[in-house]
């Protein structure tokens, strides 16, 4: 029977393959768009959009962090819910000896700008929720000012 790796493993393995280097400089390579990986354009126009981010998880937090997210408070889920987010999935991975959290989500709406802030809004999440959570995040160097977590260029989509 074929094993199926679970998504942080395949994450960690894909960040510590052959394509790992050692960085000297900081370069940027300019995206390259096909079949399965839609210029923005062609995404905005998606029924589906798709959103990533990480964060590094403060080790001695992660148990808490755990616990959060093996039960999320009714009011926080309606919050996700109500804000056109579906299918949202954190995923944790190590590497290099820190973990990690991945977020991956669909977004169903017209206007993310709107949904989004939306769960600011919602006083269980931002008086209640986020400052726990927050506290067990610590901020990825060069994730953009006033942001919690830091986005993460999707590569490529497969329906």
């Amino acid at each position: 029977m074929k094993q199926i790796l679970p998504i942080t493993t395949l994450v960690a393995a894909s960040l510590l393959t052959a394509c790992q280097t050692t960085p000297t400089t900081t370069s940027k390579v300019a995206p390259i768009y096909g079949p399965s990986n839609p210029t923005k354009e062609q995404a905005a126009k998606a029924r589906v959009k798709y959103y990533g981010a990480a964060i590094e998880l403060k080790p001695e937090k992660e148990k808490q962090y755990r616990e959060l997210h093996a039960n999320v408070w009714p009011e926080v889920k309606t919050a996700i819910r109500k804000a056109n987010i579906r299918n949202y999935n954190i995923y944790l991975g190590e590497i290099r000896g820190k973990k990690y959290l991945f977020s991956q989500f669909e977004y169903i709406g017209t206007n993310p700008d709107k949904d989004f802030g939306s769960i600011a809004k919602d006083p269980t999440t931002k008086n209640k929720w986020w400052p726990i959570t927050d506290a067990c995040q610590q901020i990825i160097q060069g994730t953009p000012k006033g942001k919690q977590w830091m986005d993460l260029e999707q590569l490529m989509h497969l329906d």
